[in-house]
């Protein structure tokens, strides 16, 4: 049987999924917003096809460049978001398991959580 504090738990890591996904929509489309407004008059040029290669900027200028409106850096600010909110519920679910006293859990989701950032951060 659950008790109060397992719903209040899954109540608020139900409202952290929920808030990330919804910042990291809401990012994205005023990036997308932008960058469609800022190349709606370029013309397609269908007879050369120039493949481009997708570039990321890095973490030291990524918010500079996002608070000063460049549509790409928005838009992978969104991204980015939207990569944070699982590791964020599991940072979440250590404090709450640590809140319980439940050691295996907290040990458990400790090893998930150093994973994640190892594969997120680490791994190219």
């Amino acid at each position: 049987m659950r008790t109060l504090q397992d719903r209040q738990v899954e109540v608020f890591i139900g409202q952290v999924l929920r808030t990330g996904v919804l910042l990291s929509a809401g990012t994205t489309l005023i990036g997308f917003v932008l960058y469609l407004m800022r190349y709606t008059g370029a013309p397609p040029h269908y007879l050369a096809f120039m493949p481009t290669r997708g570039w990321f900027y890095p973490p030291s200028t990524l918010i500079h460049r996002a608070v000063a409106g460049d549509a790409e850096a928005i838009m992978q600010v969104g991204i980015l978001l939207l990569i944070a909110t699982p590791v964020a519920r599991v940072a979440f679910l250590i404090g709450a398991f640590a809140l319980q006293r439940d050691r295996l859990y907290v040990g458990v989701s400790s090893l998930v959580l150093l994973v994640l950032l190892f594969s997120l951060l680490l791994m190219r």
